[in-house]
């Protein structure tokens, strides 16, 4: 009887192991995945070049919204008056303060993710500066529209400007509105300055690479940059103060939102620890929102998968398990001592809070900002999916919002007059708000056709900068400092 012969299995040298390693490392690593600048230049500039029937039958969708919730009924409400929204006595503040502060929170990612990140030389940042950085500026922009529709007769929005005049008549710096200016104004100088100075190099690549009304824009956007060595050292040297710089700007703007609100007597709003509160809040619908904007780029935009891969839905995910944790230890915090401090009408503001008529607000806004990114963003597997990240940070938008809802027209309904009080209910805001949400995606659709979002530089400086060692048995990375 033959015996039967069996093929032992092959067992991998220690060689064979390191290069399966080595392949998985650039795999999931996209500093460790190097291909020419010249080949990632061409697939930046066809991701802006390629769009579908669906990216215009979005476009031509958004462009109705708009067209209805901003210029129609803003219209409207300019000839008509304030009388068509639903802010009266005692919640004179409506969406159009919700929104204001939620925009302005949205903007703080752009620079949290560019700037902070920058500084601390966090690599992950490098594919997505860009995409969050445009996230800043048009997030600013909507804030701006939402004080301006707050204004009513908003024709008279120059009055809010120091300049000298016949009546001697000067903007009153006691009003939070002044505030809400010159926060609002510093910040979008700023940070749109801060957008435009990485761009350069890219606009310049784009510059070379197109034809017609495309190349006259990217050669007024790039400035003349040639990529010089001069150059490029006052763009590192320009950028480096920046980025310091901006980071006070980010934390100041944020600070001066809450003051609006924490330096009126109104019960619910005296609270020492609304700055940091309102900067954690900031930052937590922030990083959502780029979680999102992430999320749909890769799989809306050709070859953004190189560029975009799950180690950096990871890092966000770490990022905003964080300051989830951040958020619930302050907004706890300014429950309690309200709670505890003895005042009946902040007591009673904050049981209205959990049951009154938007009772379910409340609980919602508790759910999708601390229980579901506790319960997910945990597990590294679920937060390296991009959907799943999306979906989180999309909860936790919507919490946010709840939360800016909950702090200005419904605590506004409790005060110390009871005869007054009224649950605020919205009008006309409703159309205006989705509109600027329909304007915000509107735009960055648009920039993403025009403006390259990868910025590729940088992407190289990092594939440059990182490299694999072989330390005994381990294969580590490291990173090279580059001058």
């Amino acid at each position: 009887m033959a015996e039967t012969v069996r093929a032992l299995p092959h067992v991998k040298s220690r060689e064979e192991q390191r290069a399966e390693h080595l392949e998985h490392l650039r795999k999931e690593h996209l500093m460790l995945d190097p291909l020419p600048r010249g080949q990632m230049n061409d697939m930046v500039m066809e991701s802006m070049m390629t769009t579908s029937w669906k990216f215009w039958v979005v476009f031509a969708i958004l462009s109705v919204i708009v067209a209805y919730g901003i210029f129609f009924s803003w219209g409207r409400l300019i000839l008509e008056g304030m009388g068509l929204a639903g802010v009266n006595r005692p919640s004179y503040w409506g969406i159009f303060l919700v929104n204001t502060v939620f925009w302005i929170g949205i903007s703080h990612a752009g620079t949290f993710i560019s700037a902070v990140l920058r500084v601390f030389r966090a690599e992950f940042r490098r594919p997505f500066t860009r995409a969050a950085e445009l996230m800043t500026t048009f997030g600013l922009v909507q804030a701006g529209f939402s004080i301006f529709m707050h204004l009513g007769r908003v024709w008279l929005a120059y009055w809010l400007l120091p300049f000298p005049n016949q009546r001697g008549l000067w903007p009153n710096f006691h009003s939070p509105l002044s505030w809400d200016l010159l926060a609002i104004t510093t910040y979008l100088l700023s940070s749109t300055m801060y957008l435009i100075l990485p761009l350069i190099p890219d606009m310049a690549m784009a510059r070379d690479r197109s034809t017609g009304w495309r190349k006259i824009f990217y050669r007024i956007g790039a400035f003349g940059f040639r990529g010089t060595e001069g150059e490029w050292t006052h763009l590192r040297t320009a950028m480096t103060i920046f980025a310091w710089a901006i980071i006070p700007v980010m934390f100041s703007v944020h600070t001066i939102v809450s003051w609006d609100f924490a330096a009126a007597t109104r019960p619910g709003w005296s609270s020492t620890i609304f700055g940091p509160y309102f900067i954690i809040g900031a930052l937590h619908s922030g990083m959502g929102a780029v979680a999102m904007v992430l999320a749909v780029v890769r799989a809306t935009m050709k070859h953004m998968k190189y560029f975009i891969r799950p180690e950096h839905f990871n890092a966000l995910g770490q990022l905003m398990l964080l300051i989830s944790m951040g958020w619930a230890y302050f907004f706890f915090n300014d429950y309690m001592v309200q709670w505890y401090g003895g005042d009946k009408w902040t007591q009673q503001l904050l049981h209205w809070h959990e049951a009154g008529p938007m009772g379910w607000m409340w609980f919602a806004m508790l759910i999708v900002n601390i229980a579901i990114p506790w319960a997910v963003l945990w597990n590294s597997k679920w937060r390296s999916n991009p959907w799943v990240t999306f979906a989180v940070g999309l909860g936790i938008n919507v919490g946010m919002w709840f939360e800016r809802y909950i702090i200005i027209p419904i605590s506004l309904t409790i005060n110390r007059m009871p005869f007054t009080w009224r649950l605020y209910e919205p009008g006309i805001e409703i159309p205006m708000g989705i509109g600027t949400l329909a304007f915000f995606i509107l735009i960055y659709m648009a920039a993403s056709r025009l403006i390259p979002l990868i910025p590729v530089w940088e992407v190289e400086e990092g594939h440059m900068a990182h490299s694999v060692k072989q330390i005994g048995r381990e294969t580590v990375v490291v990173v090279a400092e580059l001058e």
